[in-house]
């Protein structure tokens, strides 16, 4: 029988910031005292892009930040979803504005005015009409699959072949048989997490590579290569189970089917509800009604984030990153103050008010080089800040010790878990890159606050944490069930 990861109601309260693919990620929990949230897609490659600019170091990127954010969420994302095709735009269609989403609107105006991130209206209805051009040369539609359920785009004259899978989903095929997409689906009581840890398992014998993997409550992705292919699967889970679909293609189309992958993946409605959408473009072309001219919003609130640790019911601890410059601060609904910071980067914090907790298993020695790990953080979902699980490796740095994970702005003080759900340190700086691959964060190198400097803070303080004994090996979800409680979201009031 399937667990059920849940969010803590008090807590329950991420194109460019780690957003899911699309609005059509389905909302349910696995079992868990904290809900889990990753990024719906996943890069088609491996590569790791150039570090972005944030748009507070940029003011023409922030103008233009500020000119996309006052259109209206359904048009932000058509827009999005058109730059795909007309932009190279390689993100979530999320609606929410970064370093991509500038740099494919720049991409596709090509000169044509000034390179500032904005469209005007000609500009706008000029990329609709461009998107759809390409989407007709695809034979791209949105299908509502009979065998499965699930809605999904698919580019009908490049898959113009039409099959059953042995499991009784819907498959396409290229003429050549060098491109296949299937969808999938299966009744409720499967294990998400258990088919999870089986798709990203790889025998030493095999050729299969995994190059990216994620899991998230309600869904996973995960994509890989073998010696002459490609390959990305999604399944996602609620209430009727499970559905999701894989894509296999020869590693010689890479360059036009990886674009079709995020096309697919920003389409794919596992779970749908409502009417299926009208085809064609959002904006009209010539003689149609141009979009309203892009406009400054109104005042934005004036919040950083970060993640703080429970050591009691009355303290925390935190990178200082997250604390420095705060007029204001709380820790999940409670007010925190800090108390001490520390050479190693970490900060105590004092919590008012009564509130339960008890922190994580501290971790005995230092992990091993290239130890996998899981770590908790929070980032933005459709307005609210919610728990992530990451993945995590440890990497060598030149003073000590750095984790390779996909971080975002605000998830300073993450705090890293190793596969036994032991606290081995935690995230000393505030990631600053907001740039993403298909609508997930890339791998950087981060410093860590090792579990040697997180006993001298604490001690300190006055706190003894003892360390904990080796165990087995337990998964990624039960990581998160093992630790979640200890974690909270922190509210920085600038």
């Amino acid at each position: 029988m399937r667990r059920v990861l849940t969010l803590n109601a008090a807590r329950a309260a991420f194109e460019d910031r780690m957003m899911p693919l699309s609005p059509r990620c389905s909302a349910w929990t696995i079992p868990l005292a904290a809900a889990v949230t990753l990024a719906c897609a996943a890069p088609v490659s491996a590569q790791a892009p150039a570090p972005a600019t944030p748009a507070a170091a940029n003011p023409q990127m922030a103008a233009a930040q500020a000119s996309f954010e006052a259109l209206p969420e359904a048009e932000r994302k058509a827009i999005q979803a058109d730059l795909i095709w007309a932009g190279g735009f390689s993100g979530a269609t999320s609606g929410s504005f970064g370093a991509l989403t500038f740099r494919a609107i720049n991409s596709f105006k090509n000169g044509r005015g000034p390179a500032d991130g904005i469209l005007p209206p000609a500009e706008r209805a000029a990329l609709a009409r461009a998107a759809q051009a390409a989407r007709d040369a695809a034979g791209f539609r949105l299908i509502a699959d009979e065998k499965t359920g699930v809605r999904i785009g698919v580019p009908t004259k490049v898959l113009p072949k039409r099959d059953v899978t042995p499991t009784g989903g819907s498959r396409w095929q290229s003429a050549d048989d060098k491109v296949t997409l299937d969808t999938s689906a299966a009744p409720p009581g499967e294990d998400l997490a258990a088919i999870y840890e089986k798709a990203i398992t790889v025998s030493p014998n095999s050729p299969r590579k995994i190059t990216y993997k994620l899991l998230r409550p309600d869904f996973f992705v995960v994509t890989g290569e073998t010696p002459t292919g490609k390959f990305y699967r999604r399944l996602a889970a609620g209430p009727q189970g499970l559905r999701g679909f894989s894509i296999g293609y020869d590693k010689a189309l890479a360059a036009s089917v990886d674009k079709l992958v995020i096309a697919i993946a920003g389409s794919f409605e596992p779970f749908p509800s409502g009417p299926m959408p009208a085809p064609g473009p959002v904006v009209a072309g010539p003689g149609g009604v141009a979009p309203p001219p892009l406009t400054q919003p109104g005042p934005r609130a004036n919040e950083r984030y970060g993640v703080a640790l429970i050591l009691s019911d009355k303290l925390a601890l935190s990178a200082a990153a997250a604390v420095e410059g705060c007029r204001s601060l709380r820790a999940g609904a409670r007010v925190a103050r800090p108390r001490a910071k520390d050479a190693s980067g970490l900060v105590l914090l004092d919590l008012d008010g009564a509130g339960a907790g008890k922190p994580p298993a501290l971790a005995g020695e230092a992990a091993g080089a290239d130890a996998a790990l899981v770590l908790i953080a929070f980032a933005e979902e459709a307005g609210k800040r919610a728990a992530v699980a990451l993945p995590g490796q440890l990497v060598p740095a030149p003073a000590g010790q750095a984790v390779l994970a996909p971080l975002q702005p605000g998830q300073a003080g993450a705090p890293v878990f190793d596969r036994q759900g032991r606290l081995v340190g935690l995230i000393a700086g505030n990631p600053s890159d907001k740039q993403l691959i298909a609508g997930v964060a890339p791998q950087r190198s981060y410093a860590l606050a090792d579990a040697a400097a997180i006993r001298g803070a604490v001690g300190a303080a006055g706190v003894s944490w003892a360390a904990a004994a080796d165990g087995g090996a337990l998964s990624t979800g039960a990581v998160v069930e093992k630790v979640s409680a200890s974690v909270l979201p922190l509210t920085c009031g600038l």
